[in-house]
């Protein structure tokens, strides 16, 4: 602890301030904050990146793949390739699909929607 300290007496970090600004129209000293969704992924932007997600996976043929596809009865995937198609989603997406939720994605429909509704997607 001490030694935390005598490093931190002599540690300069310099600090900026950050200037708000301010509605007019607004009572004083509020700030307004802007809403994560408005740059919130299009339906249309999950879905091109879902169905290359999947046609980039070893064991499918890309010519296969469409948006309405189900991953154990149309391509032949067992439920292991389930599991690495749907972390490939998480990497991609850059989320965590809790396993209970994972379990129940077996098409790029159900990829789709799951993504699209999610808050974090990226």
């Amino acid at each position: 602890m001490a030694l935390r300290a005598a490093v931190l007496h002599h540690i300069r970090v310099p600090v900026q301030t950050l200037r708000l600004k301010t509605n007019p129209c607004a009572p004083s000293g509020s700030i307004r904050s802007m809403s994560s969704h408005d740059d919130h992924l299009t339906k249309e932007e999950v879905l091109d990146r879902v169905v290359s997600v999947v046609k980039s996976f070893p064991k499918v043929d890309p010519s296969r793949v469409t948006p309405e596809v189900h991953f154990q009865k149309d391509l032949g995937l067992d439920s292991l390739d389930n599991v690495e198609i749907v972390m490939a989603l998480e990497e991609e997406f850059k989320l965590e699909i809790p396993d209970k939720e994972a379990d129940k994605i077996d098409s790029c429909n159900l990829a789709i929607e799951y993504i699209h509704n999610h808050p974090l997607a990226s």
